[in-house]
């Protein structure tokens, strides 16, 4: 018997063991993932085969199995080395620089997205992603390459969406803004390296194209025409092989994955006429088009740099948010004095740090001891320094100009301003308007509209006997521009949004922008947004046997856990604060109700008090309003023991603000929980018309939904809490700096400068951003509708169209960069 019949007799005896499909190992007992290849369930040893089984058989190359000579490597050999580190970025250490938790396992990342060139590549990421079981969401902005990503850690992990990218042929990155500019770097020296070789090599070409074309006009001996048409060759080999070789990496990454991008199409033109060409030279028959392939590959390229430079410049406001907090910080022991210097990231509550003259403040504090002026114009826009003095609070990224500081750590890491900030720019450049994602929607078909129609040109001039076919297929190819399209839209969005945070206003929601332009009607609050909302106390009317003291330091153990103005006046005008017990109740638009040294009170409006009384008390002989100011009243729960009148200071620009929205035909409200009166009064000083005060919450909402059902688009300027649920009804919620973070939180629009006159501004850049983007939209779609039939008609030689498509980029990213250098008009 031979060694086969025994294996085989053996192999009949006992049931074979199963091996790997893709790498020939045996599969463990305790592993059953299988994959479908070639219509048949095939076993995998480990997740690694597996992942690269699928991806083998997702990329379309099912056929590697079938003509294999030799088991592949196993799955964790193939892997790339970057996913293989990936893992790491499943460090919840690792993480904290760049991932948020929204939730117990809901969490989102901000990452850069390396090798997306048009918006079918964001189209196609976006899609893939969002397929994923886990992901809730992925949006990438095309303009900035920041790709935005949240997930349910409990389902998948980062690592494997990173690896879910890298499958599609691109790479996803940790956001650093270090880390981030080394790219753009990279990648600006590398473009100009090819832009310059297919320049100069370009010139050479064109030379010995213009004595082509003289020949072909006065006439000219073959040998010579050979001659130059063989230099021609040589010199356009580096373009092909270098310049060039960008578009084609893009172009097969496209194809293999079956979602082909708007580099398919230039690939195409590319490689169709240097074909031709080479074609043309070696049988000494038929024109070349190598000056055609030159001038191409070099205004492409100059499209892409001048589009990398108008992307930096357009997040540069942006960015420079990034790099205002610092790397180190000197930490001060409260004990004996020491001074050590720790990184940023290590400081914790509590901790104590100085800051030296010129130094940037590391964390949100307050001030311990010095007095200095601090400059926040990055954070604020706000370009003279504010005066601090001990007991004031400082945010992180703010510079200290004049003397030492010593700061009390009260925020780091996540729950900064600057954080906060960054997380709310994060989310506008990640959310897509409307026009972005119709522009989208249409730019992920037109190159399959662009090669059908390229496909039955090149047959019908084929079949036409034209000499000119290749010529005019190269000229539909090349002619055509779907990235003016995709960058039509979030050019413009981000160049507006970058000139707008230097100017203190933070656009925090994609469509922001495109709605404030719509605005019809306009609602302001009154304490906080048109008064300034540094509340004082004035007149304080006590009853029968009260003392003033203890009233205020009651009023101010109560309202010490409010975020409104009127409370924050309270507690400043009071001496000692009292512990406050659990049972404070907060009735938003009315008052707070709890315990003070076992004793229940309440504090609010003459209504609250009134509700919370055992009986009725007369209030004729309590007056509520004084001119323009606003009466609160404390209470037990048997009589009234103070009426605290406070003041508040209408903001400068608050009148300037109303008669310049008054010009551009909009609406002005003014909803108040304040007094009728008052709010009368500071609505007839600053020119509303439309006032209404006293309303609760539900009141405000109630009017607001009611001129929306009369088809008005409204824009909601608020501040604090009581706010909420009016800023999340209006089409634009719009919120000031200084309101409470959960208001900044859910605010479309946040006025970081406090600066009523910004708003202006941001009306104003509003309605020209969405003009730009109009006219953006219409010259790239006129554009590609006129030149794609007069290219199919033979009318644009390729040269013509190498230039036409390159100028169409520059055009629309030109015309956005004018928002970002755009002043804003005067207001008066």
């Amino acid at each position: 018997m031979t060694f086969t019949q025994e294996t085989a007799t053996a192999g009949a005896a006992a049931a074979p063991k199963p091996v790997c499909f893709h790498c020939g190992l045996s599969v463990p007992k305790s592993y059953s993932e299988t994959i479908t290849i070639l219509g048949e369930e095939r076993a995998m040893c480990c997740p690694g085969c597996a992942a690269v089984a699928q991806a083998i058989v997702e990329s379309g190359m099912e056929a590697f199995y079938e003509h294999r000579t030799a088991n592949a490597p196993t799955g964790v050999a193939l892997v790339p080395d970057f996913l293989e580190k990936a893992r790491v970025y499943d460090n919840p250490a690792v993480q904290k620089s760049f991932v948020q938790a929204l939730d117990e396992n809901i969490k989102e990342a901000a990452l850069i997205l390396e090798g997306i060139t048009c918006a079918a590549c964001v189209w196609l990421n976006e899609k893939h992603l969002n397929s994923l079981d886990g992901v809730s969401q992925a949006s990438v902005n095309y303009s900035t390459h920041r790709m935005s990503v949240k997930w349910d850690n409990a389902q998948i992990q980062l690592s494997e969406i990173m690896a879910a990218v890298a499958q599609l042929g691109y790479k996803a990155t940790p956001f650093d803004v270090s880390r981030h500019r080394q790219g753009l770097e990279k990648e600006r020296k590398q473009q100009l390296k090819r832009l310059g070789l297919a320049g100069v090599l370009g010139m050479q070409i064109m030379m010995l194209a213009a004595g082509l074309y003289l020949g072909d006009y006065f006439g000219m001996v073959d040998v010579y025409r050979s001659l130059l048409n063989g230099a021609s060759l040589i010199l356009a080999l580096p373009i092909m092989f270098y310049s060039a070789i960008p578009f084609f990496k893009a172009a097969w990454r496209d194809l293999r994955i079956r979602q082909p991008g708007m580099d398919v199409p230039v690939s195409l033109g590319i490689l169709g006429a240097f074909i031709a060409s080479v074609w043309h030279t070696v049988t000494q028959q038929g024109p070349v088009y190598f000056d055609s392939i030159a001038m191409f590959v070099f205004f492409l390229l100059s499209a892409r740099y001048f589009e990398l430079s108008a992307r930096r410049k357009a997040a540069d406001s942006t960015e420079r948010l990034m790099d205002l907090s610092p790397a180190l910080a000197t930490r001060v022991n409260p004990k004996d004095g020491a001074h050590q210097t720790i990184p940023v990231a290590e400081l914790a509550v509590e901790d104590h740090v100085s800051v030296r003259p010129g130094e940037v403040i590391p964390a949100d504090g307050v001030i311990i001891n010095g007095l200095s002026s601090v400059d926040e114009s990055l954070l604020t826009g706000e370009s003279v320094p504010k005066r601090k003095v001990p007991a004031q609070r400082v945010v992180g990224g703010s510079l200290n100009v004049e003397s030492p500081l010593l700061v009390e750590v009260e925020k780091v890491g996540a729950d900064t301003v600057l954080s906060h900030m960054l997380r709310l720019i994060d989310r506008a450049q990640t959310e897509k308007p409307r026009l972005t994602q119709l522009a989208d929607r249409i730019a992920s078909y037109f190159v399959l509209v662009v090669l059908t129609v390229a496909s039955l040109v090149a047959l019908f001039w084929w079949q036409a006997g034209s000499t000119e076919w290749v010529a005019i297929t190269i000229s539909v190819l090349v002619v055509t521009c779907p990235c003016a399209l995709s960058l039509a839209t979030p050019t413009a969005l981000t160049a507006a949004a970058g000139r707008l945070t230097g100017l203190g206003v933070l656009i925090s929601r994609g469509h922001a922008l495109e709605t404030m332009a719509k605005v019809t009607d306009v609602v302001f609050d009154k304490t906080g947004t048109l008064t300034c909302g540094e509340l004082s106390l004035g007149e304080v009317k006590l009853g029968h046997g009260c003392d003033r003291q203890i009233a205020l330091n009651i009023a101010a153990a109560l309202e010490q856990v409010s975020e409104h103005p009127i409370g924050k006046a309270i507690c400043r005008a009071a001496e000692t604060l009292h512990e406050v017990g659990q049972d404070v109740v907060n009735t938003p638009g009315k008052g707070m109700s709890g315990s003070v040294a076992g004793k229940v009170y309440h504090i609010g409006s003459a209504e609250f008090v009134q509700e919370s009384l055992q009986s009725p008390v007369s209030m004729d002989e309590w007056q509520t309003t004084q001119g323009d100011r606003t009466a609160v009243f404390l209470a037990d729960e048997h009589r009234l023991i103070a009426a605290f009148y406070l003041e508040d200071q209408v903001r400068p620009d608050a009148e300037s603000l109303i008669r310049y929205l008054k010009s551009t035909g909009r609406r002005i409200h003014l909803y108040s929980g304040d007094n009728e009166r008052a709010v009368k009064q500071l609505a007839a000083a600053i020119g509303i018309e439309q006032a209404e005060g006293e309303l609760k919450p539900e009141g405000k909402l109630s009017n607001l939904q009611a001129l929306q059902q009369q088809g008005a688009v409204v824009a909601m300027v608020g501040d604090g809490v009581n706010d909420g649920p009016v800023l999340a009804a209006a089409q634009v919620s719009i919120a000031m700096g200084s309101a409470a973070q959960v208001a900044m939180s859910n605010a479309d629009v946040v006025l970081v400068s406090n600066q009523l006159s910004a708003l202006c501004g941001a009306f104003q850049s509003a309605s020209k951003t969405v003009r730009v983007i109009r006219q953006n939209i219409s010259w790239a779609v006129g554009y590609n509708t006129l030149v794609l039939p007069a290219a199919a008609m033979g009318w644009v030689a390729p040269w013509m169209a190498a230039i036409g498509m390159s100028l169409s980029s520059l055009l629309v990213v030109a015309n956005a960069m004018r928002l970002a250098r755009q002043q804003a008009l005067p207001i008066h």
